[in-house]
């Protein structure tokens, strides 16, 4: 039995190791989106009503999420 048996094969080896570089510097933006992400929500304590915080949040978030992002669109782009 192969590891991809189907039209819905999920399991693209190449597509995984050619995003690893791209996911090591994705990952390094994470760890600066979860330096963000504490310092913006230390400002929306302060100040909750303050946008610019919350947006700075999101974007942290948005960093934060950014390898698995990287990896699942490598490996959609690449066939088995």
């Amino acid at each position: 039995m192969s590891c991809c048996c189907g039209d819905d094969c999920e399991c693209r080896p190449l597509g995984f190791l050619l995003g690893l570089p791209f996911a090591f510097v994705a990952l390094i933006l994470s760890v600066i989106g979860v330096v963000i992400w504490i310092v913006g929500l230390a400002l929306t304590c302060i100040c909750p009503c303050c946008l610019c915080a919350t947006i700075i949040v999101e974007f942290a978030l948005a960093l934060i999420k950014l390898p698995f992002s990287i990896m699942k669109w490598f490996t959609s782009k690449i066939p088995c």
